[in-house]
């Protein structure tokens, strides 16, 4: 199990994604399983992944790929979800 207090992380960012609500789900389900959070294994896996050396172009190829894939969002809905919104409680 990865994790890292926020006291060690130094300056952080907040990032929000767009992801199908199965794919989420599935994934709160194997980290409760795994005692972790997705937002934790997320954090991880990007730090991994940016210092694996890829580029950019691919960076941002996989991640249009991901939001194409995704049925999740506003789209065609003639809605268009605020910041606060989202985060809302």
């Amino acid at each position: 199990m990865w994790h890292r207090s926020r006291a060690t992380l130094g300056h952080v960012a907040n990032l929000t994604l767009t992801v199908n609500e199965d794919v989420l789900r599935r994934a709160r389900i194997r980290a409760l399983e795994r005692r972790e959070s997705v937002n934790a294994y997320l954090a991880a896996a990007l730090e991994r992944y940016a210092d694996s050396g890829t580029s950019a172009r691919a960076v941002f190829a996989e991640l249009g790929a991901l939001a194409d894939a995704s049925r999740s969002g506003s789209e065609g809905a003639g809605r268009a979800w605020t910041r606060d919104e989202l985060h809302r409680a």
